[in-house]
């Protein structure tokens, strides 16, 4: 059995970034509807900043968070947080078509997001939509009075 490769730190640093000098990527595939901006619009008035963006040295382009960069430009911020990352055109392009499909493809435990679910409190109309199709989504509300069925 052959041991596996280690794993590469692209990480370089990290930067707090003047958001009018961020180039977005011209591939990007991405969309952002608009109940996906008010929701993360929502969040980031309840919170904050709490993740940074992702910006290849190589290059300059952002690989991750162009809608937080956008909604910081609408809310008048001037810097974001960022990640550098020092990667070649291609793999910057395997990161940007696979970083979000990834995490979507996770599976909700029930159980665990009924118990945050209960811990969170906002105000914000918008995020509590967001909040409630994730829990529809999950299976954790009854569908014409028949209780949905839990994973095991």
């Amino acid at each position: 059995m052959t041991k596996p490769k280690a794993w590469a730190n692209r990480i370089i640093g990290y930067e707090n970034v003047p958001i009018d000098q961020v180039l977005f990527n011209s591939k990007n595939w991405r969309l952002h509807p608009k109940a996906q901006q008010a929701a993360l619009s929502g969040v980031l008035s309840d919170v904050g900043v709490v993740q940074n963006i992702i910006i290849n040295r190589t290059t300059g382009n952002l690989v991750d968070g162009h809608l937080r960069v956008t909604l910081a430009d609408r809310n008048g911020e001037t810097h974001l947080p960022a990640t550098i990352v020092e990667l070649s055109e291609a793999e910057e392009a395997e990161i940007l078509a696979t970083l979000d499909p990834l995490s979507a493809m996770a599976a909700a435990d029930r159980e665990k997001l009924d118990e945050l679910l209960r811990e969170v409190h906002t105000g914000d109309a918008a995020v509590m939509e967001m909040l409630t199709q994730l829990a529809e989504k999950a299976g954790m509300y009854s569908v014409d009075g028949i209780d949905a069925p839990m994973l095991a």
